[in-house]
């Protein structure tokens, strides 16, 4: 446990800024394309177009940080938070990926307040879906199981599947 503590709070400690880099100019243009279309998809949830920016660009940026597909974080926050950035559950979870503020002891500075930061709560939910991906040797059914508490069982990690799917570049449909 202390080494996985180790690593978690290194990963959330790191405060580089969500700033993306690319290695080639298509890269980039598939990045301003991508932030164009996922814009326009989620104008209804974060009407304001700055907000919207940062978000998208912040989310793009730790899903790559922590080496995951945007598509499957997009659709674990619709399913979390339906993109509600001071969402909080029945059992205290709070923000965007709905964190439970637990994690800010085991790996953060013990804040629970932070976890509505944009980038801290996206940041912590994209370090720990992570971890619960490794735990589970890349296994996407059982680490969104065990980020949601449902290890094991559908229901959950099927919403998010489908919820991703709606983030694909294809897609049109954002529930």
């Amino acid at each position: 446990m202390d080494s996985v503590r180790t690593a978690l709070g290194s990963a959330i400690a790191n405060q580089a800024p969500p700033i993306p880099e690319f290695g080639s100019t298509e890269a980039k243009l598939a990045y301003l394309r991508w932030m164009g279309a996922m814009s326009e998809r989620l104008k209804r949830k974060i009407p304001e177009l700055q907000m919207r920016q940062e978000f998208l660009q912040t989310a793009w940026y730790e899903s790559r940080r922590a080496g995951l597909d945007v598509t499957l974080v997009m659709g674990l926050i619709q399913v979390e938070s339906n993109f509600r950035k001071f969402a909080v559950s029945s059992v205290g979870a709070r923000g965007y990926m709905q964190v439970m503020p637990f994690w800010t002891r085991v790996i953060g500075d013990g804040d629970p307040g932070k976890l509505f930061h944009m980038q801290t709560n996206l940041r912590f939910g994209c370090v720990i879906l992570r971890h619960y991906l490794d735990r589970e040797r890349g296994d996407p059914f059982l680490g969104l199981g065990r980020y949601n508490g449902s290890r094991g069982r559908a229901p959950y990690p099927e919403a998010v599947f489908a919820a991703q799917r709606s983030w694909l570049p294809g897609d049109r449909a954002v529930g």
